[in-house]
C-alpha cells in the first residue's frame, strides 16, 4: 500500500472540523500542533510548524 500524504491528510482533517472550529490561526496553530503528533513530517530546513501553519492559512476562516 502506497504511504499517505501528510499534506493531504491534515488538510482534510482541518476542513472536516466545523467553521467555528477554524476560524483564527491560534485555533489553526493548535490544530498544526496536534496534527504533528499525529503526522509526523519529514525532516526540512523549515520548522513542522511552520510548513503545516503555511497549508492551513489559506483555510483558514473559510466556510
Amino acid at each position: 500500500m502506497a504511504k499517505s500524504n501528510p499534506r493531504r491528510t491534515i488538510i482534510r482533517e482541518w476542513m472536516s472540523l466545523t467553521p467555528e472550529k477554524r476560524q483564527s490561526s491560534r485555533q489553526a496553530l493548535t490544530f498544526a500542533d496536534a496534527a504533528l503528533q499525529r503526522h509526523p513530517l519529514p525532516r526540512s530546513r523549515r520548522g513542522a510548524r511552520e510548513i503545516v501553519m503555511a497549508w492551513l492559512r489559506p483555510r483558514t476562516g473559510r466556510p
